[in-house]
C-alpha cells in the first residue's frame, strides 16, 4: 500500500502509518462485504454450510447501497445507491427507533403519525434535488438533527469532546454553495408565480450520479471535523463535490486562516470582539501588503506580532506557508519569534492540527517547498532542526526529514550545509521507538520514497568534527573491545559509527520493502550486511522487473547472509521464490547459482535414495528411426550438424515442437536451426521423446543443468 500511495502521488510525503491505516481500512471493508454476503447466504445452505459463490457475491454487492459504490472503479464515490439506482438509508441510521423514543412508545393514532413523520424524514435525507435556498436550508437542518449523533467523533487530539459542545453549524455561504450543486430549476417552475425561461442550457447531471443529501452532509462534516472547526464553510462543500460528483474538481484546501465565528458564540461580547479584531489582524497580514504590518499588529492582541489564532499559528507561520518572502522579512524586522512553535495544548487553541504540533516557521516553509523563504529564515538564525533542542527527544518531523521525504534535492542540500542531522528520527507520542533517536530518519524517508539522488546526497554529507567515515569493522566493534587507554572521543566515534550503521540498516529495510532495489544495492555497496528479509524482497523485486543482471548479483550474495538470519521465512517465502525463478529462467548462470543455494540449504548430508515412480514405458517410435535420414521429414541444425526427425512423433510428443512446426510448409523436408543448445544435449532430448522414457539415457552429472534448461 505504501508503494502504491507513492506511485499514485496521493501526496508528496507518505507517512508509514497512512499505509497501515489504508490496509486496515481495506481489511475492514473486506470483512464487512464478507459478512453481508454470508447474511445473504443464510437462505441457501448446503449441509448447514452457507453457499458462497461469485454470483451470490455480485448479487449481494449490487443490492447493497452502502458498499456497492465503494467497490466501483470510478474516481468519484457513489453513496446511498445500489446498482439499480435505488436510494436507501444506511443500516446504522435507525430512524424508526429514534422516532419511537421521542414519542414515548405510544401506539394507535400516534403510530400512524410516527410512520408519516418517518417517511418525511427519509425523503429529506434521500433528497437529490431542491428548488430553492429556503427549502435546502430546512432540509439541512433536519438532516443534521438526525445525522449529527451518528457522525459525532472525537477529534483524536487527546481532548475529550462533549456532545453539547461538538455541535457543528452550517455557514450561510455553505448553504448557498450546496444549493448550487443541488438546485433544480424545473422544481421552481412548479410555482405559478415563476415564469420558466425560454432558453435553457443543459447543465443537469443524470440521476445516477446525484448523491442524496445525507451524503453531502456526511462528507462536508467530515472535512469540517478534519480541520478542527465547528462551522461548515463553502470550501467544505466544494471538497465534498470533488469526491461525490464526476467531472467536478477543485484544489485541496490550503492551510490558511479560517473563520471560527461559530466558536465565539460561547464567549461574551468583549471576548468575541477581541476574536474579531484578532482575525482582522491576521487577514491584514495575509493580504500581502507590507505597509499594513504596524496597523495589523495593534489588532492582534497583547502578544502582538507573536499572537496565535485558534489553529495555534502565528502570522509568520502563515507567511511561510504562502512563501511571501517580503512579508516574512517585514515580520522578522518587527520582532516576530523565528523559532515559535505550534502548541501541543488545544484548550486555548481548539483548532490545532495534530500534524502541525511543534512545527516552526522553518517547518512550514520546508513543507511547502519555498526555498527562498527557507534561505531567509536560516540566514536569520532559525533553528535548522525545527523545534528539536539539543539532547531532547524529537516528537515531530525535522525540516530535513520533510525535505528528504518530498525528494527536494535543493532543500536537502541547503539544510545539510547549515548543519541538519540526517540521523534524527521521530519518536512516537507514547514513547515507544526502536531506536534511541527515533524511527524514520532522513535516510529511511528518502529510501522509502525512492529518492535515490537525495539518498546519495545524505550519504555524501560528512558531519563536521566527526572525521572520516568508519569502516564496517569499526562500526561493528563493541565498546568493550576498545583499549583501556582509549579517549572518550574515540568512544563517541565508534558509537556514531554504530548509529549510522543502524540507520542504514533501517533505510535498507524500507528500500527493499517498497521495491526500490537500486537504493538497496547502493546501501549494500557500503558494506551494510544483508538480512534474509531484505535479500528476499530485493530478489522478488528484481524477478518481477525482469532484471537478470541484478538477479545474478543477488544470488551470488546469498553466501554473505549469516546463518543466524535463516528463519522460517526462507522456507515459506524464499524457496518457493527461488524455484519460481528457476522455472522461469533460461539462463545457465542463474540455474547454477540456484543449484548452489539449494545445495547450501540442504547441507553436507547425503541425499537419500528417491523411490522412482514406475511408469509403463511405451516406445513412441522405434529407436532405429532416431536421427535416421530414412523417412525423415524435418531436419534440425544444431551447432552446424544435421539432426533428422519425424513430424508425426514431434507433434504428438511435445507442445513446443508442435508450435514450432505448425507454421512450416508441408510436403517437403523442413530445415530448422536450433541455437543455444549443444548437439549432444539436443540428442538426449530427442532420445527421450523417441524412446518414451529416460531409462536408456546416459546422462553425465555435468550435463544435468543444461539438459533441464533445454527440456523446459
Amino acid at each position: 500500500f505504501f508503494r502504491w500511495m507513492v506511485d499514485s502521488r496521493v501526496a508528496v510525503r507518505i507517512h508509514e502509518h497512512a499505509a497501515i491505516y489504508l490496509a486496515a481500512c481495506m481489511e475492514s471493508l473486506f470483512r464487512d462485504v464478507y459478512a453481508r454476503v454470508l447474511r445473504s447466504a443464510l437462505l441457501e445452505r448446503d449441509n448447514g454450510i452457507p453457499k458462497f459463490t461469485v454470483e451470490l457475491l455480485e448479487q449481494a454487492v449490487s443490492g447493497d447501497a452502502e458498499i456497492w459504490g465503494s467497490l466501483q472503479p470510478w474516481q468519484h464515490l457513489i453513496c446511498g445507491k445500489n446498482a439499480s439506482g435505488v436510494l436507501s438509508l444506511p443500516e446504522g441510521l435507525t430512524l424508526h427507533r429514534d422516532q419511537q423514543q421521542q414519542r414515548g412508545g405510544k401506539s394507535g393514532d400516534g403510530n400512524s403519525y410516527i410512520q408519516t413523520e418517518l417517511r418525511s424524514t427519509e425523503q429529506c435525507l434521500l433528497a437529490t434535488r431542491v428548488g430553492s435556498i429556503s427549502e435546502l436550508s430546512d432540509l439541512v437542518s433536519r438532516a443534521m438533527h438526525h445525522l449529527q449523533p451518528v457522525y459525532t467523533k472525537n477529534h483524536s487530539n487527546g481532548t475529550p469532546i462533549h456532545p453539547k459542545c461538538n455541535v457543528i453549524h452550517w455557514a450561510p455561504e455553505a448553504i448557498y454553495t450546496l444549493c448550487y450543486f443541488m438546485h433544480c430549476p424545473h422544481m421552481e417552475w412548479e410555482n405559478p408565480n415563476v415564469e420558466p425561461s425560454k432558453v435553457t442550457l443543459q447543465t443537469e447531471r443524470p440521476f445516477m450520479v446525484l448523491p442524496p443529501l445525507m451524503e453531502w452532509v456526511r462528507v462536508a462534516v467530515v472535512h469540517t471535523e478534519h480541520r478542527r472547526s465547528f462551522s461548515v464553510d463553502s470550501d467544505d462543500v466544494r471538497q465534498a463535490a470533488r469526491l461525490l460528483l464526476p467531472g467536478v474538481d477543485c484544489e485541496p484546501r490550503q492551510l490558511r486562516t479560517d473563520d471560527c465565528f461559530c466558536a465565539s458564540r460561547k464567549l461574551d461580547a468583549a471576548s468575541t470582539e477581541a476574536k474579531f479584531l484578532q482575525d482582522l489582524g491576521f487577514r491584514m497580514l495575509s493580504c500581502g501588503r507590507t505597509d499594513l504590518v504596524k496597523q495589523a499588529v495593534n489588532l492582534l492582541g497583547p502578544d502582538g506580532i507573536n499572537s496565535m489564532n485558534e489553529q495555534g499559528m502565528t502570522p509568520l507561520m502563515y507567511a511561510c506557508v504562502r512563501g511571501d518572502e517580503a512579508m516574512v522579512q517585514m515580520l522578522l524586522d518587527a520582532g516576530a519569534d523565528i523559532n515559535s512553535e505550534v502548541p501541543n495544548t488545544v484548550h486555548k487553541h481548539p483548532s490545532v492540527f495534530p500534524e502541525t504540533r511543534q512545527a516552526t516557521p522553518l517547518t512550514f516553509a520546508v513543507l511547502h517547498g519555498h526555498v527562498p523563504v527557507v534561505q531567509l529564515l536560516l540566514d536569520a538564525r532559525a533553528n535548522v532542526e525545527g523545534s528539536l533542542q539539543d539532547g531532547m527527544e524529537n516528537y515531530t518531523e525535522t525540516p530535513l526529514q520533510l525535505a528528504a521525504a518530498a525528494g527536494n534535492f535543493e532543500l536537502v542540500s541547503l539544510l545539510l550545509e547549515r548543519g541538519a542531522d540526517p540521523m534524527v528520527g521521530t519518536m512516537y507520542r507514547n514513547g515507544i521507538s526502536t531506536a534511541p533517536q527515533g524511527d524514520m530518519n532522513s535516510y529511511s524517508l528518502a529510501a522509502a520514497h525512492g529518492h535515490r539522488n537525495v539518498f546519495r546526497k545524505l550519504l555524501s554529507h560528512t558531519e563536521k568534527g566527526k572525521g572520516d567515515v568508519l569502516s564496517l569493522e569499526e562500526m561493528l566493534a563493541e565498546s568493550s573491545e576498545l583499549e583501556a587507554g582509549s579517549s572518550s572521543s574515540q568512544l563517541d566515534l565508534v558509537r556514531t559509527g554504530k548509529a549510522k550503521l543502524k540507520a542504514l540498516k533501517e533505510a535498507m529495510y524500507h528500500s527493499s520493502e517498497h521495491g526500490h532495489v537500486d537504493i538497496t544495492i547502493d546501501i549494500r555497496s557500503l558494506g551494510v550486511p544483508w538480512t534474509l528479509h531484505t535479500w528476499l524482497e530485493s530478489l522478488r523485486t528484481c524477478f518481477h522487473q525482469h532484471r537478470r543482471p541484478l538477479i545474478q548479483g543477488l544470488l551470488k550474495e546469498f553466501s554473505c547472509i549469516e546463518e543466524e538470519e535463516y528463519t522460517e521465512e526462507l522456507i515459506t517465502h524464499g524457496l518457493p521464490l527461488m524455484y519460481q525463478i528457476l522455472r522461469a529462467s533460461k539462463n545457465e548462470v542463474i540455474s547454477q547459482q540456484l543449484a548452489a543455494i539449494f545445495t547450501q540449504c540442504y547441507g553436507p548430508y547425503p541425499i537419500p535414495k528417491l523411490t522412482e515412480i514406475k511408469r509403463k514405458q511405451s516406445s513412441r517410435l522405434d529407436p532405429h528411426f532416431l536421427n535416421n535420414k530414412e523417412m525423415s521429414d524435418v531436419t534440425f541444425l544444431v551447432e552446424g550438424k544435421p539432426f533428422y526427425a519425424h513430424k508425426v512423433l514431434l507433434f504428438t510428443a511435445s507442445n513446443r515442437f508442435k508450435i514450432l512446426l505448425a507454421n512450416r510448409p508441408c510436403g517437403e523436408n523442413t530445415c530448422i536451426e536450433i541455437s543455444n543448445v549443444k548437439y549432444h544435449i539436443f540428442q538426449l532430448v530427442m532420445q527421450y521423446l523417441y524412446c518414451g522414457g529416460a531409462d536408456a539415457l546416459h546422462i553425465r552429472n555435468t550435463d544435468v543443468m543444461e539438459l533441464l534448461s533445454a527440456a523446459k
